[in-house]
């Protein structure tokens, strides 16, 4: 397991508009000193998410961090800024209880509870609070799910109306936008449940007992497809889709009660952690490496085994051509299961020069040096392409999330003296701002139904059936793999003969 703690920033890429030229440190050491008063910012400084005058902040208490989100009429926080601290913020305080502080500084700051209101000063102020409230809503879209949100919001902007009816026209608009953004996302996620239902009823070991009769009427992957090229399309069509679901809040919150060295408590107890799409891509991740193995050990004949692995060879040669990383990990680790890998006779048989380049790529050797090196190359060529094609990055999920969890491990929250260490989320925002950069893509390619359905539901082995069709296929080679073999014949296909049984009974 790749070990990155605070990992070293680079410069971010940006097309869209995330979190420009981050850096970051983990040092606990940085002198803190605390603001002489709200308007003036004094916090320890150093490499971090910078404020509109005044080199970056590296740690401050939460109170401060919250003054410097607060727009006045001369004052409007940077972007960077604005998504660090948004980002990293429900780790100490929940998103409603942010806002609502957020808009009484507002409303303290610009007088807006009193009577006349000062016009001139408020037109000044209107337009950054209401921008700031619409970079919120675009960027953290499921924060406004709760109804308090909205209602705030709506609150502040009924405040400063009186000023220019316009704002009125801006927040349908905003409202607008959101609430089709939120119904999007609903969908993604009921999707996101019936695929998962599908994949898992899925999972079946029944036709292992077809290796030893007649050959299967189930359809494979080279029937469905026999293009590598088109497979890795559609392969990058799930991966994008998957991607598009993903908000960059469930990167905090998938690991918000695992920082054992802060003492502050999780701002999540009476919401359940939403990191619904972020387990689902993992779960997709594992579904195409045991999808994989299947394909590999179901043919009966070793000749067609190794037509097999050709063809996921070419297919991943091709998903590393896209920018497609993940998937292309995901195959590699199909054929690198042990019941894939044991299959020498199948893999003699089999052209693999293309593969050992592939797996070299793939390497963990260095913290996946080699791997990084591709990335990187793949994130220029997407910031320099002019084909959509050329512009798709699709980083191997289960590395970057592994990032960021040892960086949450390697650094706390908080500095010794309670203030937030601000450092560490500029680092997080600098890596989550990426791929929100990436997951932006829409896929260039055309779909096909057939495949993708094929993708999502076609039935996959357990590992206990990929060992049983494995030993079909090639003989155990020692006594542990006999005593293995026969147990799995045993349980698997003598389950597989009740099931049977039991069906034409019923059918009787």
């Amino acid at each position: 397991m790749p070990q990155t703690v605070c990992p070293a920033a680079g410069t971010m890429f940006t097309p869209s508009g995330f979190s420009p030229h981050l850096a970051s440190t983990c040092s606990e050491a940085d002198p803190v000193t605390e603001p002489e008063d709200e308007g003036g910012p004094q916090e320890a400084r150093g490499p971090g998410a910078c404020l509109a005058d005044g080199p970056p902040i590296t740690s401050a208490s939460l109170d401060t961090l919250i003054q410097h989100l607060v727009p006045t009429t001369d004052y409007y926080p940077e972007k960077a800024y604005v998504f660090t601290f948004l980002l990293s913020a429900r780790l100490f305080i929940s998103p409603p209880e942010l806002l609502a502080r957020l808009c009484e500084t507002c409303i303290k700051q610009q007088q807006l509870d009193q009577s006349p209101l000062d016009m001139a000063k408020v037109r000044k102020f209107g337009p950054k609070i209401l921008q700031l409230l619409t970079e919120w809503t675009e960027t953290f879209p499921t924060d406004f799910r709760e109804e308090k949100m909205v209602g705030l919001f709506k609150d502040i902007i009924h405040r400063i109306a009186p000023c220019d009816e316009a704002y009125w026209k801006t927040l349908n608009q905003v409202l607008q936008t959101l609430s089709q953004k939120l119904a999007a996302i609903a969908q993604g996620e009921e999707s996101i449940v019936k695929v998962n239902a599908s994949s898992v009823s899925s999972i079946s070991d029944k036709l292992v007992a077809f290796k030893t009769k007649s050959p299967p009427i189930q359809k494979d992957m080279l029937s469905i497809c026999n293009d590598p090229y088109t497979l890795a399309q559609q392969l990058t069509h799930i991966e994008l889709e998957h991607l598009s679901h993903i908000g960059p809040e469930e990167f905090v919150q998938a690991f918000v009660q695992k920082d054992k060295l802060d003492s502050t408590q999780p701002c999540f107890s009476e919401q359940k952690k939403k990191t619904t799409n972020l387990e689902a891509y993992v779960r997709w991740f594992n579904r195409l490496c045991y999808l994989v193995a299947t394909e590999i050990c179901m043919p009966a004949k070793k000749k067609q085994r190794a037509q097999v692995i050709e063809f996921f060879i070419d297919v991943a040669r091709e998903c590393f051509n896209i920018g497609n990383f993940n998937s292309l990990m995901a195959i590699i680790s199909g054929m690198n299961m042990s019941p894939v890998s044991r299959l020498k006779k199948t893999w003699g048989k089999a052209k693999t020069a293309k593969y050992f380049i592939l797996e070299h790529q793939m390497d963990p050797t260095g913290n996946f040096y080699n791997y990084r090196t591709a990335l990187r190359g793949a994130a220029h060529r997407s910031q320099t392409a002019n084909s959509n094609r050329e512009k798709i990055v699709i980083p191997f999920f289960s590395l970057l999330i592994k990032d960021i969890y040892f960086l949450n491990e390697g650094c706390a929250n908080r500095l010794p003296n309670g203030h937030v260490h601000f450092a560490k989320f500029v680092e997080l925002a600098r890596q989550v701002g990426e791929f929100m950069t990436w997951k932006q893509m829409e896929c260039p390619f055309e779909t096909d139904r057939s495949i993708l359905h094929y993708l999502h539901t076609a039935p996959i082995f357990s590992e206990d059936g990929l060992y049983l069709a494995s030993y079909e296929s090639e003989s155990p080679e020692n006594q542990v793999e006999k005593d293995r073999w026969k147990a799995l014949r045993s349980n698997i296909l003598g389950k597989t003969k009740e099931l049977k049984e039991l069906k034409e009974h019923h059918g009787s």
